[in-house]
């Protein structure tokens, strides 16, 4: 009886609808190191050194305890006023995730439900798609314009106002388009939604200046909400550090819906070195510019169609197939990313952007790899 009662059945458990039918998110993030990682816009020399030193220093004993968070929200706070970056913050106001697309996953499951509508771009950051996906949402993703993919701000408006979404989602500058968006038309989008959560993903911010923190007034636009790492700019993307700001209310909630101790040991002790040098990432960050004019320069002399307006990327259409140009620069120890298939951008390839030293070596291969097609 008890082995008719216990016998394993056909199938597994049926999962919901939405996670059936869902098509995750994937990027190809095996077999890269000790390589020229131009492909996913990560911080292409490493953190500071002082981060090097304080995981090195890190006791034994704190790792078979659960991580403590204490001061890190105040930590991220005074970084932000110490940079002119925002008004003033409360502690209360700081959400801390591992990584920002765990951020991204709880304002899903915070805010979004069967049935709900996510407004955004196309194309953008492929995560945001499947978050909606597997909490039944409905997506309008709305494509940039023309050959600049300039934000369609009219429109964005409209379906704002007709169709009230639950959520909207910008990615600013965009990835992979590099579009921008001003500050003041950010604001201007969510004071004119308050029925709407506007969240805006400012990964990439540190490359272009559009934040919209110095301007934001969460007590007066509690329906805006703000990303920021330290993946892109601190190199911590292995260590997975994200954070949120916003109103405290909508931090609460993003909270309920995140583990207790979601983020490790090893990425607060870092987040502190990081916060604590940023001379640092802003010498990083101003090293990126130079390598990007310079390399402007030489697409414009080659006469090789580019787009590169925000970030720390542009996107660059090879004569030869995309795909065989990406294995080409691997073969070579170069890694960029093929987007081929994504809508407005087919053909092209994204490639980040690091040192100058970095480009030159980038430069030196890409135009090998393309005189083969002449």
């Amino acid at each position: 009886m008890g082995s008719a009662r216990f016998s394993a059945s056909s199938g597994s458990p049926n999962p919901r609808p939405e996670v059936e039918s869902l098509h995750a998110y994937t990027a190809p993030l095996e077999g890269r190191r000790g390589l020229l990682r131009l492909d996913f816009n990560e911080n292409t020399i490493g953190p500071s050194p002082r981060v090097v030193e304080a995981l090195r220093a890190i006791p034994a004993d704190q790792i078979a305890i659960y991580p403590e968070y204490d001061g890190l929200r105040e930590a991220v706070v005074a970084n932000l006023a110490a940079s002119g970056l925002a008004v003033p913050l409360q502690p209360a106001q700081v959400g801390l995730f591992n990584g920002v697309d765990a951020a991204i996953h709880a304002i899903f499951h915070a805010y979004g439900d069967r049935g709900d509508q996510l407004l955004t771009t196309s194309p953008t950051f492929g995560y945001y798609t499947p978050c909606a996906q597997m909490q039944g949402m409905e997506i309008l993703a709305i494509p940039y314009e023309g050959s600049h993919f300039r934000f369609p701000l009219e429109l964005i408006s409209t379906i704002l106002q007709e169709q009230r979404p639950k959520l909207l989602l910008l990615c600013n500058p965009n990835n992979p388009t590099g579009t921008r968006l001003a500050p003041e038309q950010v604001l201007e989008l969510a004071v004119a939604a308050p029925q709407s959560l506007v969240v805006v993903d400012e990964l990439y911010e540190a490359f272009t200046g559009d934040s919209v923190m110095p301007l934001a007034n969460f007590a007066a636009t509690p329906n805006l909400l703000v990303l920021r790492s330290l993946a892109k700019t601190a190199g911590l993307a292995g260590l997975r550090m994200g954070f949120a700001f916003g109103a405290a209310d909508v931090v609460d909630r993003l909270a309920r819906v995140t583990g207790p101790y979601d983020i490790n040991s090893f990425a607060v002790t870092a987040a502190f070195a990081a916060l604590a040098d940023q001379p640092y990432v802003d010498a990083y960050v101003a090293e990126v510019m130079l390598a990007r004019d310079w390399l402007r320069s030489r697409l414009d002399a080659s006469g090789v169609r580019y787009h590169l307006e925000g970030g720390n990327y542009l996107l660059i259409w090879p004569r030869l197939p995309p795909s065989e140009v990406e294995a080409a620069l691997r073969a070579e120890g170069i890694l960029v990313r093929d987007m081929s298939g994504k809508s407005l951008i087919d053909g092209s390839l994204r490639v980040s952007i690091g040192t100058t030293k970095q480009m030159q070596r980038f430069w030196e291969a890409f135009t090998t790899v393309e005189s083969l097609s002449e």
